[in-house]
């Protein structure tokens, strides 16, 4: 698999996009906090509204993976990131980046990531043979476990050491490698067109998508516990950027650094995700992980001040999340991908982003209400505890009897007459 050049070019285009990505998500919200003093509310409108995306387009995005080559997505999106991030580093120097327009370059980012991410997600598919599918998406959400270490750091140190609209300018740049790596891939993509003279109607093609995913009881099962997740952990982490500045009074670099503590812990979960899963069995891997790596965030709201004890626990904290919740993604990953025909692809990964991550917005402005109205502290602890709600529904269903090996997928759904 690492022979191929196709396949190196998508795991380093990926790598560096998810470099820019994490960075930029720690440097929009800290420069609205430290430079622009948003209220908690104002943090929480920002989070929503670079994620309000994904309830918007993911569906649309997954009937556009499914007609077109993944390449062009990856590569058209790359480049539109990166001028949007450029655009918005030349405001801030010239001292004209405010809220308004931090909201409209946080929408267009997620935005393009959202097309982004559910075609690089498809193109893995079309690269490698299914019986490499967990070694493949292991290796990807290693790089993007890579990108977890070194982008929340780079992002705080930027912001603390220079200013917003320099971190700003390092998003923009890693965007720009995504972009050269991955228009070189140059493996034709074997894309399914469909009987009829003109293609199916796009509403057509999303509700295929959404029945074939509500009649697979494991996809299903995916999006309910996703969407739980989802919608805790905005909230989670709109409270949790306002809790350690503020309450336990962290510098941004601080931050980015406890913050990246994910990014080693994500490694080693992918590292796990490609031998656990067929050693326990896919459901008991699944369940477990969840709940131990949703647990953990229980404990910061019992943290105060900034010693080195309350530093120390927060990398803890940070790096065993980070490990439990990559080894679900991986493992949610194979399972999606083993059980969806090639034709649907696209389709069932852009309906899991629509209702898992559709739920962000409300969450993050959730987030913001209780962070005033009940103060960080309390709102930290209720929003940790509503994230043990997936690992619950993943045990009573299904999901959580899948053994050692994956099922084949099903043939095709029957186009909606």
């Amino acid at each position: 698999m690492w022979r191929d050049g196709d396949f190196r070019r998508l795991w380093f285009g990926q790598t560096v996009s998810q470099l820019g990505e994490q960075a930029s998500m720690v440097v929009l919200p800290l420069f609205a906090v430290l430079a622009l003093h948003a209220s908690a509310g104002q943090l929480g409108a920002l989070r929503a509204v670079g994620q309000v995306p994904i309830l918007l387009m993911s569906l649309v995005a997954g009937v556009w993976v499914d007609r077109w080559r993944t390449r062009t997505l990856m590569v058209v999106t790359d480049a539109g990131r990166a001028l949007a991030l450029g655009a918005a580093a030349v405001a801030g120097l010239l001292g004209v980046l405010g809220l308004p327009a931090l909201l409209v370059v946080a929408f267009a980012v997620g935005a393009l990531s959202v097309f982004f991410d559910v075609a690089y997600q498809t193109s893995l598919v079309r690269l490698v043979e299914r019986d490499q599918l967990v070694r493949g998406n292991s290796a990807l959400e290693g790089s993007r476990s890579a990108a977890q270490i070194g982008g929340p750091a780079l992002g705080g140190a930027l912001v603390s050491a220079f200013s917003g609209p320099i971190a700003v300018a390092a998003g923009a740049v890693f965007f720009a490698f995504s972009f050269l790596s991955i228009r070189r891939i140059s493996r034709p993509e074997s894309i399914r067109q469909p009987s009829e003279r003109r293609p199916p109607r796009l509403w057509r093609q999303i509700h295929e998508g959404l029945r074939f995913v509500a009649g697979d009881s494991s996809l299903r099962t995916v999006c309910l516990a996703s969407a739980a997740f989802q919608f805790s952990f905005a909230a989670v982490m709109t409270v949790y950027l306002l809790f350690l500045p503020r309450d336990l009074h962290l510098s941004g670099t601080s931050v980015g650094l406890a913050l990246a503590a994910t990014g080693p812990g994500a490694l080693l979960g992918s590292l796990l995700a490609a031998r656990l899963p067929s050693r326990f069995g896919y459901g008991a891997v699944l369940v477990s992980a969840a709940a131990l790596g949703d647990g953990v965030f229980l404990l910061v709201p019992a943290l105060h001040g900034s010693s080195t004890t309350t530093s120390a626990a927060l990398l803890s904290v940070n790096f065993a999340f980070g490990t439990f919740s990559q080894l679900v993604n991986v493992t949610v990953m194979a399972v999606r991908q083993t059980v969806t025909p090639d034709a649907m692809q696209g389709r069932a990964a852009a309906t899991i982003n629509f209702v898992g991550m559709g739920t962000t917005p409300l969450g993050s402005l959730l987030g913001g209400f209780l962070a005033e109205a009940w103060g960080t502290r309390a709102g930290l602890l209720v929003m940790a505890a509503c994230m043990l709600l997936s690992p619950v529904l993943m045990a009573l269903s299904p999901l959580a009897r899948l053994g050692r090996t994956l099922p084949a997928p099903p043939e095709a759904p029957v186009p909606v007459a």
